[in-house]
């Protein structure tokens, strides 16, 4: 799963890195929560790269309650295709979470330890696979944007941290994944799978992270372990 990420990013870096044509402008965070409003990549029926805020939690276009979005932060890779919440979407409706960088709690004797997980190679971005929806509880009432993070089974570096981990698209899978033309699943698919250990880096953090309210740089700062 993934329950806490990190956006410490300028719009203008998701113009250059992304090729997008329109971004809204959005904080520096270091600690962003579900229910939170994220910058997300996404493609128009016209073909145009943009990046909106969406509210992390999807709210499927047919939910009676958008309460429902606080149980859909993540979409496992296994069977996305083939559950109600997300079969549509993950045909018709995919996006790029862009992150500096994810946090997970791996399980020790001594409680829950916080790790900071980021690219090997400095600067980069995680582009982390997402769907998204457009909800409206009435014809005349405006538009919630939302979106989730697809999760696949933990890399050789995670798995001693988490039995699962973000979906991390590499630059050359980006266009297939924002396609809106490719719907079978059969062409998305291999897409899921786990990326490569060796394009991350993990270090233990403080459990200052737990409080969602805490936030700035001083979070990712490797920390002594606890156990």
């Amino acid at each position: 799963m993934c329950g806490r990420y990190v956006v410490a990013y300028d719009p203008q870096t998701l113009v250059s890195g992304f090729s997008v044509t329109r971004v809204v402008p959005f904080p520096k965070r270091w600690n962003v929560a579900p229910q939170s409003p994220v910058p997300v990549v996404r493609e128009t029926p016209e073909g145009e790269r943009v990046v909106e805020l969406m509210r992390w939690g999807l709210v499927p276009h047919w939910a009676r309650d958008p309460a429902i979005g606080h149980k859909l932060n993540n979409a496992r890779a296994e069977g996305l295709f083939d559950k109600p919440s997300f079969r549509q979407a993950a045909r018709r409706r995919r996006c790029l979470l862009p992150a500096s960088g994810f946090y997970e709690w791996q399980a020790t004797p001594a409680g829950k330890q916080p790790w900071y997980v980021t690219p090997a190679a400095p600067g980069e971005l995680f582009a982390m696979a997402g769907l998204f929806e457009a909800w409206r509880p009435s014809e005349d009432a405006d538009w919630l944007l939302s979106c989730c993070i697809v999760t696949t089974a933990a890399n050789a570096l995670m798995a001693p941290i988490h039995d699962r981990m973000p979906v991390m698209l590499e630059r050359a899978q980006w266009d297939a994944w924002l396609d809106r033309r490719r719907q079978d699943p059969a062409e998305i698919a291999p897409l899921l799978a786990p990326s490569a250990p060796e394009t991350m880096r993990a270090w233990p953090v403080s459990k200052a992270v737990n409080r969602a309210g805490n936030d700035g740089p001083a979070l990712i700062e490797p920390s002594a372990r606890t156990d």
